[in-house]
């Protein structure tokens, strides 16, 4: 026994000093984590720091007491906020945060070069970034109690910007926020585009975080009210439109199409022979989720596991729901989690479907990378939801299949096939939201007081639906 423990702890060791050696400084300061330190392969940008890949980094920064990254993390890329307002169809908008960045030297200077998307696949802006930025402010200020940072002009200027670029008046009859394939941690073409789960929950999240974080003086009444009514209208959208079970599935199928008029049921013309043939085998009894995404004449049943996940965390979900997302794993754990948690999304696209949907993408390849790929990035987060729904036991679980290949993997990018058997074809090993994922879910198992750095409670003060 003596001996296990001692391995273990030498292992946890190594996952530590990796995650230290993952530090970019600026100036002499830490400020972020670079994305992978593979010895055999080409860096690319896998040496910069990508906003939505630091925030697992982040949280384990936070719960161990090592805040000052943190806090340098959120000022240089406040500093590096876009703030362009002319009509340039080649910049990014005002209140865009960057998908990435790095530490360039010009002559004896060190600078901070931000990338916006400009040399992204296919060169879409990362939406994820400010809503995630966002998020890591509020986990700061509820793991210091510095409540001075955010209050900053400038700070205050910043959210304000986001909500600006979340919140405008659009062609849409929705209060979802509608995006291009590719805009959030699935960057590549895999028809995840229009109202996608991810980002509509990222947005619920972020707009709470918001309302948190906003001073009501001068014009934050107004921003207060305006994110206020739109988490209530967000909110009624999310659980009553996108949730799937066995119930709303027959409701589903018996739908009539090319209905008119206020009091409908098929509000979105969903035809019901859309409905995939593997479903109604697959959802459990007592199980079910969000739908990857909802728009007209379109629903998406594939099931995607950071929206579920996060919306779990973000009491998006009601209670209920949250414990059937949790069950509908638990039901399908050789789906979902395998031999690495957690699927990324369930099923894979093939065949024709494929071609067509990612455009022959041959890294998105079925059971592989973003088309049915496991991500053990994802352990942190499912750890977190099921501490928040009681199911110590499946954290637990996920925690020790992880843990029995990562250290032997050498901490891969993602894993391949369809129950997560393989390293990745194209997967870096040492990535660093690999090592962080998993010693924030370890660490969120030995304290579960830290789930309060990133979850919500169920109520929200003065919410109120607005259709």
């Amino acid at each position: 026994m003596t001996r296990s423990i001692n391995q273990k702890s030498q292992l946890d060791k190594e996952a530590w000093q990796l995650l230290d050696n993952s530090i970019i400084y600026y100036q002499g300061k830490p400020v972020g984590t670079v994305a992978a330190h593979d010895p055999d392969s080409d860096a690319l940008n896998y040496d910069q720091c990508f906003l939505r890949d630091f925030v697992p980094s982040a949280l384990v920064f936070l719960m161990s007491g090592k805040t000052e990254i943190v806090r340098n993390f959120l000022v240089e890329t406040l500093r590096l906020q876009s703030h362009e307002k002319q009509m340039d169809c080649f910049r990014p908008g005002s209140g865009l945060m960057p998908a990435s960045f790095k530490v360039e030297l010009f002559g004896s200077e060190e600078l901070l070069v931000a990338d916006f998307g400009e040399q992204a696949i296919a060169r879409v802006p990362p939406v994820d970034s400010c809503l995630w930025w966002i998020l890591l402010l509020r986990a700061y200020e509820k793991a210091t109690g510095d409540l001075e940072l955010a209050r900053q002009p400038n700070f205050q200027a910043g959210i304000k910007l986001i909500l600006d670029l979340c919140l405008a008046h659009r062609f849409a009859m929705y209060p979802t926020m509608l995006v291009p394939d590719g805009a959030f941690m699935i960057d590549r073409r895999m028809g995840v585009y229009e109202h996608p789960l991810e980002i509509q929950v990222l947005l619920y999240a972020a707009l709470r975080a918001a309302g948190e974080l906003l001073l009501p003086d001068g014009d934050g009444d107004r921003y207060l009210h305006n994110l206020t009514g739109r988490l209530g209208a967000l909110k009624y959208h999310i659980r009553n439109y996108y949730w799937l079970d066995l119930k709303r599935l027959g409701e589903i199928y018996r739908y009539k199409g090319d209905e008119f008029g206020k009091e409908i049921a098929n509000k979105f013309n969903i035809q019901s022979q859309s409905i995939p043939g593997w479903l109604a085998e697959w959802l459990p009894e007592t199980g079910g989720y969000l739908a990857g995404n909802l728009g007209p004449g379109r629903m998406d049943f594939r099931f995607f596991a950071l929206g579920n996940l996060m919306a779990v965390l973000a009491s998006l979900s009601s209670e209920l729901e949250s414990q059937r997302i949790i069950n509908l794993f638990a039901k399908r754990w050789e789906d979902l989690i395998g031999y690495m948690p957690v699927k990324i999304c369930f099923p894979a696209l093939q065949g024709l479907e494929w071609q067509i949907v990612t455009g022959c993408d041959p890294k998105n390849i079925p059971w592989s990378y973003h088309n049915g790929g496991n991500w053990p990035v994802l352990l942190w987060i499912f750890t977190a939801a099921a501490l928040k729904t009681g199911r110590v036991e499946l954290a637990q679980e996920a925690i020790a299949v992880a843990e029995s290949r990562l250290h032997h993997d050498r901490f891969p990018e993602y894993y391949d096939g369809n129950n997560g058997r393989l390293i990745g074809k194209e997967a870096r090993v040492y990535q660093t939201w690999t090592i962080a994922g998993l010693i924030a879910a370890k660490e969120l198992l030995a304290n579960p007081d830290y789930l309060n750095l990133i979850t919500f409670a169920e109520s929200f003060e003065d919410m109120q639906c607005i259709l």
